[in-house]
This record gives C-alpha cells, structure tokens and sequence, in this order.
C-alpha cells in the first residue's frame, strides 16, 4: 500500500535520503526537510518519527497554538486517525517507520497467542523514550537498507521496536510475556544448519522463526539465550567465517567471496571484515600467502 505521509513529504521541500519497503510492506524512510508546512489528516496508516538531527524550529499547532519542542532523539508517534499541521521553520533531518493495523495486530498475536482486536496507540509529540531513540541510532540508522545482508538485522530491530510501541503506548495490550529458556539443542541444531547452508543469501527473522515455528519475538530471544548472540550476530559472523576460510584456502576473487558469504559487494564484505577482524581481506590473504 502506499503510505500517505510518504506521499505528502514527496509532494513539499522535504528532500528524500533513503528508503526502503521491507518483508510485509512495513515502510522506513529518511529525510531531510527546512522552511516547509505540513498538514497530516488521517493518513490511514501509523508514524514513528524520530528527530536525527536539529529540528528546534519545528512547530505543531495545537488548541493553544503553535508548539514546538522538536531536538535530536526525540519522537513522535502519529497513530493511523491523528490530524495535524506542522511548520518547519528550520533544519530538520528526521526518520520515519510507517506501518499499519494490520502490521500491530500480525505483531501483537505472534508475540501475545491471542487474538489483538481493538488496538490503539497513544499520540505522542516532541516525546522522549531511550528505548526508541537507541533502536533507531544502533540499528535502523546504522545499517545499509539495500544490503540483503542486514536484512535480518532490520527486522530484528523493527520486531523490537514495535512490540515495544505496543506495550509502552497501545492501549488494551498487556505485557509480552518473556521466554524462561532457551531453544532445545535439536532445534537449535536445525537452525544452526540451516544458517550455515543459506549464507549466500538473505536470512530474514520471519524465515528462520518460521523454521522452528516460533513468533519472531520469541525466536530472538530464545535464540540469544541458547547461543549467546542474536540471530544477526550469529548470522554475520558465520557470513565473516565463511569468508575467511574461502580467502584462505582458495583463489576465488574478493566479488566472487562477498556473493557466497551473503554480502552484496566486495567493498561491503571488506568493511564488515576489517570492522570485526581489524585487517582487509586483501591483507588477510596476503599475508596468508606469504606464509605458505
């Protein structure tokens, strides 16, 4: 479905940086956007907006007037029937995840194993949450949204992020409950294997959940408890593994390595691998050369 804020910043001074549609139509975008006025009126779907970077001079008009508030880390959520009309009067760079009734209700009875009718979420404006303000810095800003390879790790967070939109600001919600353990070894085995033969390409949360037959919820923490690491982290670093075994044991050349291990480029492989291992492939292989 289109999304009808992603429409109507399309159509003002608001300049696009990136965004991307991900598993199950949920909608992430970033913008940039000064000396500019908004009005919202029931878009039919639910905004989390995050401020990135200045946005002091960002007015909402309320019964008392107009009010601003707006500074890096702070939110807004904007449930699917608000209104509202905004003046932006200075710099403001800024994140959006759009998601719909049906994204919470899907959410909410995986996590729940209830049926979610009669959902809602607060309205929140020029609000403060670390929980929110954390996910968006670590994870959804931080990571590449072309990148096959954080795929899982987008829907991780995103996971994450609304489960806690549903316990902290919706209404008739009760609280997620926690998994006491973790995975039996015979399922974790079975996703241990799995993993490992399908690096070549993405590994979204849903899919491996879904081998195991848990809610995505449930799979990520009963996952981190059985092996220590989150299913992005595990994955990434069988990906890195790969990777360093095939540099040194074979003469593949760095692209050919990036697309068996799940990464898009070889510069992405390269990043990701002097990042954890503190050394470029090339220099890895040099220096494996050298000694053999």
């Amino acid at each position: 479905m289109p999304y009808h804020v992603f429409e109507n910043l399309s159509q003002r001074q608001a300049s696009l940086m990136r965004a991307t549609r991900l598993d199950g139509g949920i909608g992430l975008a970033q913008w940039r956007n000064d000396a500019d006025r908004i009005a919202l009126e029931q878009p039919g779907h639910h905004t989390l907006s995050l401020y990135v970077a200045d946005g002091y001079e960002s007015y909402r008009q309320t019964p008392g007037g107009w009010r601003n508030g707006g500074a890096p880390d702070r939110f807004c959520l904007m449930p699917a029937q608000h209104d509202s009309l905004w003046d932006i009067r200075g710099p403001l760079e800024f994140a959006h995840l759009y998601f719909t009734d049906e994204h919470l209700k899907g959410l909410a009875e995986r996590v729940w194993d209830r049926e979610a009718s009669g959902l809602l979420l607060d309205e929140c404006t020029f609000a403060e949450d670390p929980r929110i303000a954390s996910l968006y810095r670590h994870w959804l800003l931080a990571l590449d949204w072309q990148e096959p390879a954080d795929r899982l790790a987008l829907d991780s967070a995103i996971t994450l992020l609304l489960v806690h939109l549903l316990d902290a600001y919706g209404q008739r919600h009760r609280p997620p409950p926690r998994p006491r353990g973790g995975l039996a070894p015979h399922r974790l085995g079975q996703i241990r294997d799995y993993i490992e033969a399908h690096l070549d390409r993405p590994l979204p949360l849903a899919e491996l959940a879904a081998r195991v037959q848990l809610s995505e919820y449930h799979f990520a923490r009963m996952f981190k408890r059985s092996q220590g690491l989150t299913p992005h982290q595990y994955v990434l670093q069988r990906r890195l593994a790969r990777a360093e075994t095939l540099l040194r044991d074979t003469a593949l050349p760095l692209a050919e390595i990036a697309l068996a291990c799940g990464f898009s480029s070889s510069s992405h492989l390269a990043s990701r691998f002097r990042r954890a291992r503190g050394l470029a492939p090339s220099q890895l292989r040099q220096s494996t050369s050298q000694v053999s």
